[in-house]
């Protein structure tokens, strides 16, 4: 299965618009895009980004998590296919995470906008002050 960086075709509108509750239900590009986007999920695919790690190494790396949290979106970045477990029988048992090459394509995919992100953050400060200090006026 080959899932490699794809050229991004022409299009003159994405494909997000729907009519009904069902039809959004049914959007896989919604589907797809409110998974991955979550709050800590990229941030969890970056951090496997140079090797696999166990929990605890995911944890320290991203630091403001909670186990509960960190635990429930590992699971459901494991089942839509973006990373694997391994158990490693011990004592102690060792459990680690990697990425799939799913996942590796969406890390791709998601390093421009990181360095994008970076790069923009002055100017994105000065617009967040200047917003706020034109709403509390």
């Amino acid at each position: 299965m080959d899932v490699g960086i794809q050229k991004v075709p022409e299009v003159t509108m994405l494909p997000i618009g729907v009519a009904s509750k069902a039809e959004a239900s049914n959007c896989s590009i919604r589907s797809i895009l409110s998974n991955v986007t979550g709050k800590w999920r990229m941030i969890i695919i970056l951090a496997l980004e140079d090797e696999p790690k166990r929990f605890g190494q995911i944890k320290r790396c991203i630091g403001d998590i909670t186990q509960r949290v960190l635990t429930e979106n590992l699971r459901g970045l494991q089942r839509d296919g973006y990373l694997t477990r391994t158990v490693e029988p011990g004592p102690p048992v060792a459990v680690s995470y990697e990425l799939t090459p799913l996942g590796r394509s969406l890390l791709e995919t998601l390093k421009p906008l990181v360095y994008w992100s970076h790069e923009q953050m002055d100017h994105i400060k000065t617009a967040r002050i200047e917003y706020d200090r034109t709403q509390a006026d």
